[in-house]
């Protein structure tokens, strides 16, 4: 199969606007970006709606395409930017031989062996990360909305030990529910799993998503995943030793400053 890695970027933010071409050690943020995911996949694509990002990746050389402003999620601009790539390059390949990595571009920190991990869940029709919940964690964290967890579906039977099992729900709540147990002991006795936003899709399954409309579990959590899960999409699930570090806001900008300070003081 090929593997084509897609970074949906735009300039647009409520919460921190212009953030792809904030300054992080030297290098703008889709620029780092841009590296981590080039370390791993052989075609990376930037798909932005603003001419200042354009032009930022066309500077440091990068694959960049200028997609429309008026989609609704980055899973629409992700497939835009697909068929722009087909049509530029002529791929006579299958949409089903076809695995496309949708990259967020507010991780700058995203890790090779992240990305091959979604490669290894291969094939299937969808692919995800998530991060184990361990014993140091605490009630809020697991109880925390803004960490999405995930209800697994565990098997055995995969050729890479990353890959866990098959996705059955996602929740901003804590799921499973651990009856007869003090929630305060729920993460020392079960095993929970926080959802890294990060997925990887076969690029027929990625044109059928785009195209489903908004579902009733979806609408109540917020999540587009239970869209897919919902209409009947198989979601195979990784398992990350790395957490995921965004950058929404300022305040996270000056943390991933001080992680990167972190980093270059190791080496």
């Amino acid at each position: 199969m090929q593997f084509i890695g897609i970074i949906p970027a735009r300039y647009a933010s409520s919460r921190f606007p212009g953030k792809p071409l904030v300054d992080l050690g030297g290098k703008t943020m889709i620029q780092r970006v841009y590296e981590q995911a080039n370390n791993v996949l052989d075609t990376v694509i930037v798909a932005t709606d603003d001419q200042r990002i354009y032009d930022c990746v066309k500077a440091f050389g990068g694959n960049v395409f200028m997609t429309s402003p008026d989609h609704q999620c980055g899973t629409d601009r992700v497939y835009e930017a697909y068929t722009l790539y087909r049509e530029q390059t002529q791929c006579t390949l299958p949409d089903s031989e076809v695995v496309v990595v949708n990259i967020q571009g507010d991780e700058p920190f995203i890790q090779p062996d992240q990305i091959q991990a979604l490669m290894h869940c291969f094939p299937t029709e969808i692919a995800t990360l998530v991060h184990p919940f361990t014993k140091e964690n605490t009630w809020d964290d697991l109880s925390n909305p803004n960490y999405v967890k995930v209800a697994i579906a565990h098997q055995c039977n995969y050729d890479h030990p990353m890959v866990i099992g098959k996705a059955l729900y996602f929740s901003r709540s804590v799921v499973p529910y651990m009856r007869g147990i003090d929630s305060a002991m729920w993460l020392q006795h079960g095993k929970y799993y926080r959802h890294i936003g990060m997925y990887a899709y076969r690029a027929d399954v990625l044109q059928r998503i785009t195209q489903l409309p908004q579902s009733l579990l979806e609408k109540t959590e917020s999540l587009e995943q239970l869209r897919w899960l919902e209409n009947g999409l198989t979601i195979q699930v990784a398992e990350s030793n790395h957490t995921s570090i965004g950058i929404d806001t300022p305040a996270d900008l000056e943390a991933a400053l001080q992680y990167l300070n972190s980093l270059n003081t190791e080496y």
